[in-house]
């Protein structure tokens, strides 16, 4: 019976060896009509690698960054060039933002590399800020855009739905938690009494209320909640009292004027991640990417471990449609068929 069953199984075997195999290849686009030019600046390096090129980062950035659909980036020379020749230093959001406006473009990407190690398994960590040109473009959350209230919610993945929510929980704890006053750090030696710390004069907003001086415990006590006021005296509406809105997002009609600028010193973008050459997620869509790739060399996705360029290139790539895929980002799936090699 033994001797029967032989060839069938090896006839099921090879059989199951010649049969495609199928891959697919998830693809990302500009969710942002209103950002589509883009600036990529040098990066920073903030690790303890001293030989790693933050131009280096920041044109792999740009290179991958510039594959997305609906993206038009500017060259991380000609940002250089600008900065030098303004001689404008990156040290503050005012920095960055003056940076866009005299190349204009809707945004300047702002980066720095927080760890690095180029032995294997390597590692890489991405601190990347957008800072829009337009002082009134607020901060897109994790979140925006995605389903939320469809049929279609229930395949947003676990990990960007926590993250979503956990975005979400931040923004409304900052109206539930307990004020308090800093503690200052101590003068340096030589400084008077009255001097203002650094950080305390740069602030541009300050909250006013009904009654009582800012930033008082009376004033706070008394102050309206559906009202908060910027550094020009102008009265912003806050959150509806049944914000989130059950029914999920209604856009409002058009309006015939231009919408009032409230100014914002935050990053409209912002991801951190670190991304480690061990990591199974990470190797599993690395494969995938090496897959889609016309690569002559033989080493496949695992030479990408060994190569510094190429492993920085591909954690901007993840860091990349990581932020815009939680923002809905996501586009269409393909999906392909392989025969092996040995067909």
């Amino acid at each position: 019976m033994l001797q029967k069953l032989a060839p069938l199984v090896a006839l099921v075997l090879n059989g199951c060896m010649l049969l495609p195999s199928q891959e697919r290849q998830p693809s990302v686009h500009n969710p942002f009509p209103q950002i589509a030019r883009v600036a990529v600046a040098p990066f920073f390096n903030l690790s303890t690698d001293p030989t790693l090129d933050g131009r280096q980062v920041a044109t792999a950035y740009f290179n991958e960054l510039q594959l997305v659909q609906g993206f038009e980036v500017v060259p991380v020379g000609v940002v250089e060039a600008t900065i030098h020749e303004h001689h404008i230093a990156l040290a503050s959001p005012a920095d960055a933002r003056r940076v866009a406006q005299i190349l204009q473009v809707d945004a300047i990407v702002i980066g720095a590399v927080t760890d690095f190690s180029p032995y294997y398994p390597p590692r890489c960590g991405l601190q990347v800020e957008w800072y829009a040109a337009n002082p009134g473009f607020h901060p897109i959350p994790p979140g925006y855009g995605l389903p939320w209230g469809t049929h279609e919610e229930q395949d947003i993945p676990g990990p960007l739905v926590f993250e979503a929510e956990f975005a979400l929980a931040r923004e409304q704890l900052k109206t539930q938690t307990p004020s308090y006053e800093p503690i200052a750090a101590p003068l340096a030696q030589g400084a008077g009494k009255d001097a203002t710390p650094k950080w305390e004069a740069s602030k541009t907003t300050v909250t006013t209320h009904a009654t009582g001086t800012p930033g008082s415990a009376d004033a706070t006590a008394k102050a309206p909640a559906s009202t908060t006021a910027s550094a020009n005296g102008t009265t912003a509406p806050s959150a509806a009292t049944s914000w989130p809105d059950p029914r999920g997002f209604v856009p409002p009609p058009p309006s015939r004027q231009p919408p009032v600028c409230w100014p914002s010193e935050a990053p409209i973008l912002r991801h951190t991640r670190i991304y480690n050459g061990h990591d199974t997620d990470f190797t599993t869509a690395l494969e995938s990417y090496y897959n889609f790739r016309d690569d002559a060399r033989f080493d496949g996705w695992q030479g990408y471990l060994q190569r510094s360029d190429d492993f920085i290139r591909f954690c901007c790539h993840m860091h990349i449609w990581e932020m815009l895929t939680a923002r809905g980002g996501a586009g269409e799936t393909r999906v392909v068929w392989r025969w092996p090699t040995i067909r």
